[in-house]
């Protein structure tokens, strides 16, 4: 794949993987293990509130193509096949789901020096169509995406968005929700090795008049543990600490809490990853 602009969308993905990435008030437990064949299998348990659910999955590469295949508990199987530069210079992904087939789609990714284009298409009686497109360079790209629904007739979005990327920073304007929605956001990273980062995103949703600020942070206390921090001017104080039991194998625990409503009682959130 060309070193391009990038799809639509990873502009503003730096900031939303911080402010939102691995935070979670639900206990996950993932246990990932590796046949002869090469096949990934991964067991996973989640609990949340008062349900449980869990499934199983499995990855296979052959080449340029990857398999996974899902079975969760209520029975349902998707599998994804993801095809590498089945075309010149992109990927493809076909998604498939039963019982829910209808749910099923067909994406293909086009990469260029100063392009992308990306298109998927859903595979039921009722098609949509998603479009993206992005132009420009990896530290400059500016794009758009349109959803549009064939039996309506309608379009179901439209979003376009500017990214700035350098080194130490990263800047993004998103106009979302057919122009209802304006968010900007910017990260900047304290050291040259990116140990520490700051970001802020600030959020305008037109049609509601409100106005949502939130402030964040990350910092590598050593090469195994990572803390991580937010607060939004609504008063909710998020943290997560995230810490290397060894190479590849992850525990995160995470909380959040309203400082406007201290009676409330605080979420929690427990992850633990373990692979060989």
């Amino acid at each position: 794949m060309s070193k391009g602009p990038g799809l639509f969308s990873d502009i503003g993905k730096k900031a939303k993987d911080l402010l939102t990435k691995d935070y979670s008030s639900d206990q996950k437990f993932t246990v990932t293990t590796y046949s002869d064949a090469g096949v990934a299998l991964t067991s996973t348990a989640v609990k949340k509130g008062g349900l449980s659910s869990g499934d199983v999955a499995a990855q296979w590469k052959y080449k340029s193509t990857l398999i996974d295949v899902k079975v969760d508990t209520d029975t349902n199987l998707s599998t994804t096949l993801t095809f590498a530069d089945l075309f010149p210079s992109t990927k493809t992904i076909a998604t498939l789901k039963y019982p829910d087939y209808r749910s099923g789609k067909l994406e293909v990714q086009y990469f260029h020096d100063h392009a992308t284009f990306a298109t998927s298409v859903a595979l039921n009686q009722s098609p949509s169509v998603d479009l993206s497109a992005t132009i420009g360079t990896p530290s400059f790209a500016f794009g758009v995406e349109a959803g549009y629904e064939i039996k309506l007739g309608s379009f179901t979005k439209y979003n376009a968005g500017i990214s700035v990327t350098k080194p130490e920073s990263s800047a993004s304007i998103i106009l979302a929700d057919k122009g209802d929605t304006l968010r900007a956001s910017y990260v900047h990273h304290l050291d040259l090795l990116k140990k520490s980062a700051g970001v802020a995103e600030i959020t305008r949703r037109f049609s509601t008049n409100e106005n949502t600020f939130t402030v964040g942070g990350l910092y590598a206390v050593d090469p195994h543990t990572v803390v991580k921090a937010r607060l939004n001017n609504h008063g909710k104080l998020g943290a997560l600490l995230q810490h290397e039991l060894k190479p590849k194998s992850i525990l995160t625990i995470s909380g959040e809490f309203d400082t406007k409503a201290l009676e409330k009682n605080p979420k929690f959130g427990f992850t633990l990853a373990l692979k060989p």
